[in-house]
């Protein structure tokens, strides 16, 4: 054995930070993902204009782990393509759900088909762990598992509530025969893990809540580099820009979105980047007071947070959203909520509201709007806040869990 961590991890998220950590540092003994753009067929697919291609595999063979030597990749491409298939086909929670049993289970099965490669850990993702953690156990290796969001019990109990209040969005709430086999994969994986990692206080307070082992769960908030792309101090005169940016959804808290628009009027402009399943009546609704962007590319979303003042996510349940960092970055004050996972400090980087609340929305929209030197000292204490959550910055409290992790579990410093 050796200091080395295995990483499995479906899709791209974060860029592949915690697989480029290891590898920048010596310590990743091997990365497991389903589609790379550097292997296989995906990299053939690379070399050509990107204009023959259509835009869901654009993004397949987009996927890119710069910085992770390519031979420390093993990619189960056939399986991705596979699950990207399902993926274009869902339609509601329910289908969601059960991809995402599939998905993990036989992900996790693939991985631990393919062995650990003599390494001292294994840093997986909730949900997508279980089959590879008992192989991994059965091997003496020590075990990270990432909570990404909160339990899927919450998660549940989150969207049933929504869709109660909302049944326009998605329809009355429906049982989902699929929910209790994921959260059950989730307790098992809880109880085999040496060390439960979690992006936010919410996210911990939360596995706790749901019988984890609170001795074992660590917060370890995430970070971002993103160039301050914003002139929020020194905007031009009109109604003041609010920009929200994520999937257009209930768990979002774009309802409450809606409703605080509604309420503002001509005040503000309101506009959200983010894929969406709206149904016509509502986006009819929507497009009446928000301005929705769809989709926006990664290499267009700058532009997203330069038209923006202020930065708004109410979410009702999250991990530790990236974009709110990405928004303190550029120089955002930031309204949000507790359950969006967020680093911002109320009254400092910007205002923290209680969820479903649309009228605590509105009025903290309308104290930034008419106290623009508090939104400039805002704006200069999240770009301060920002520096304290690079990757390096994470990098560096992640590599101290995990090498405690390692010294814990018996190996050397």
């Amino acid at each position: 054995m050796n200091e080395t961590v295995v990483v499995s991890q479906l899709g791209a998220r974060m860029h592949y930070a915690v697989a480029r950590i290891l590898a920048q540092e010596g310590r990743l003994g091997h990365f497991f993902t389903d589609i790379c753009g550097t292997k296989s067929w995906p990299a053939l697919l690379r070399t050509l204009p990107p204009a023959l291609l259509p835009p869901p595999v654009q993004r397949l063979v987009g996927r890119v782990p710069n910085g992770i030597p390519p031979d420390l990749i093993t990619d189960f491409p056939l399986f991705g393509v596979r699950s990207a298939i399902r993926r274009l086909r869902i339609a509601d929670a329910t289908e969601e759900t059960s991809h995402a049993v599939w998905a993990g289970s036989r992900f996790s099965t693939l991985v631990a088909a393919n062995g650990f490669h003599n390494a001292a850990g294994l840093y997986a993702y909730s949900g997508d762990a279980l089959e590879q953690m008992r192989a991994a156990r059965q091997q003496g290796m020590w075990i990270a598992v990432e909570q990404m969001i909160a339990p899927r019990t919450v998660v549940e109990a989150v969207l049933a509530e929504e869709m109660r209040r909302f049944p326009e969005w998605t329809g009355p709430p429906q049982p989902n025969p699929y929910a209790e086999t994921f959260a059950a994969r989730e307790r098992a994986e809880w109880a085999l893990a040496d060390c439960i990692i979690c992006p936010s206080d919410f996210v911990r307070d939360h596995v706790v809540a749901e019988g984890g082992p609170a001795e074992r769960c660590v917060v370890v908030p995430y970070g971002v580099d993103a160039k301050d792309r914003s002139d929020a101090a020194f905007r031009a005169p009109g109604p003041l820009h609010v920009l929200t940016i994520g999937e257009v959804g209930l768990r979002k808290g774009s309802p409450y979105v809606l409703q605080a628009a509604e309420r503002l009027g001509t005040a503000v402009r309101m506009r959200m980047a983010g894929p969406d399943r709206l149904p016509p009546q509502v986006r009819r609704r929507m497009e009446r007071s928000i301005e929705l962007r769809g989709i926006v590319p990664r290499a267009d979303i700058a532009e997203e947070y330069r038209w923006a003042d202020v930065f708004l996510l109410p979410s009702l349940c999250e991990g530790s959203a990236t974009v709110v960092y990405e928004a303190l970055a550029s120089g955002l004050p930031v309204i949000t909520t507790y359950s969006t996972g967020s680093v911002v400090r109320d009254g400092i980087e910007g205002l923290i509201v209680p969820e479903r609340d649309p009228q605590a929305i509105v009025d903290a929209v309308r104290y930034l709007a008419d106290n623009p030197q508090v939104r400039a000292s805002m704006a200069a204490n999240a770009r301060l806040r920002a520096s304290e959550y690079t990757v390096d910055r994470y990098g560096a409290r992640l590599l101290d869990v995990l090498s405690q992790l390692h010294a814990r579990h018996g190996g050397t410093q």
